[in-house]
Order: C-alpha cells, then sequence, then structure tokens
C-alpha cells in the first residue's frame, strides 16, 4: 500500500514521464510499459491512478494547461494596474513561456493538438484553451475599442499566437520567443490607439 501523501508525487512523476516518452518516441509509439518505465514505476501504478493510457494522456494535457494558465496569470498580476495595452502583452509573454517553448513542451503540444482532433476529451481541453484565449483577449481589446472591432483584433491576435508559437516550434532549433513576441506586439499595436495604455 502507497504512503500518505504519495498519491500527487506519483501523478506528477508519471504525467513528467509521459512528457519524456512523448518527447523520445512520439505519441502514438509512447507505450504505458515505457512511460512506467521513464517514472521508474510499476504499469500497476499507471492503472491505478490514471486507468489507461488516454487517462494519463488527459492529466498530462490538463498539466500542460495549468503551466499556460499559471504563466499568463503571473504576467497578468504584474500588469494588474495597467491598461489594456498591457494586459494584452501580458497575455502574449504567457504563451510564449519557457515552459510553452521548451524543445519537449514544443513536441508534447504538438502531439496533443493531433490527439485532440481523434479524442473527444483532448478536444474538449484543447477548445476550452482556444475559448479562454479569445475571451481574454476580446475582454481587454473591448476597453479600448468597438465591440465588433474588439472581436475582429482578439480573433487575429489568437490566430497570430497559434501561429507564431507553432512556426516557432517547427523550425527545428531554439524558439525565438523575443521575435514572437515582437511580432504580436506589432499587430496589437496596430490595433490599439496610440493613446490606448
Amino acid at each position: 500500500m502507497p504512503k500518505r501523501g504519495m498519491q500527487p508525487i506519483r501523478r506528477e512523476q508519471l504525467i513528467h514521464a509521459t512528457f519524456e516518452a512523448i518527447d523520445k518516441v512520439g505519441l502514438a509509439d509512447a507505450t504505458i510499459a515505457q512511460i512506467a518505465g521513464y517514472a521508474g514505476l510499476s504499469t500497476g501504478i499507471v492503472s491505478h491512478y490514471f486507468g489507461d493510457k488516454d487517462g494519463l494522456l488527459n492529466a498530462a494535457m490538463r498539466y500542460v494547461l495549468r503551466q499556460l494558465r499559471d504563466a499568463v496569470a503571473v504576467r497578468r498580476t504584474y500588469a494588474e494596474d495597467a491598461g489594456p495595452r498591457a494586459q494584452i502583452r501580458a497575455i502574449i509573454d504567457g504563451n510564449f513561456d519557457e515552459t510553452q517553448t521548451s524543445s519537449s513542451a514544443t513536441r508534447v503540444w504538438l502531439a496533443f493538438w493531433s490527439a485532440s482532433m481523434h479524442q473527444p476529451e483532448l478536444r474538449r481541453l484543447q477548445r476550452a484553451n482556444d475559448r479562454r484565449l479569445y475571451s481574454n483577449l476580446c475582454h481587454q481589446f473591448r476597453g479600448v475599442l468597438p465591440h465588433e472591432r474588439a472581436r475582429h483584433a482578439a480573433r487575429g491576435l489568437a490566430a497570430m499566437i497559434d501561429g507564431l508559437w507553432l512556426r516557432g516550434s517547427l523550425t527545428g532549433g531554439t524558439f525565438d520567443t523575443a521575435q514572437a513576441r515582437r511580432i504580436a506586439y506589432d499587430y496589437l499595436d496596430h490595433h490599439l490607439p496610440k493613446d490606448a495604455h
């Protein structure tokens, strides 16, 4: 019987082992046995905590989504007293945080994006993430733009963030986050009035 308090530790070990397996062999070829091996645990522990590979993938995707949410939230807290421009820049910066752009993180995200086309639960999580990004951007743009223009600007910036992230992850080299942020900032500056803070 596992010691008390071990569940969160074991769960996190297995999630990190899932990332390692995806990074090394890809999502399709990652097996429960490999994941358990990377974690130094038995396959029975995986079944005990997650049920099956789909349950483990679901938990792993929730983990990377929490990392994204936290990266954005920390930056938005620092920009809390500033206006919409600073808040939107915080959202951009959070999306290009190291937790989202390391080579391992990009492989995991690409695997999840691909799997979400075939797995309803992963698709639901991905859609919720998309809606959150759009909603947060739209809310900030509405502080300085008319409703329809705000929606248009938010849609465009959400697509730009995703596109810049995708291009950066597919380069095969180091993700140039500074360049991605600059391009997104330029888009933001184009849509916000000069006097908007």
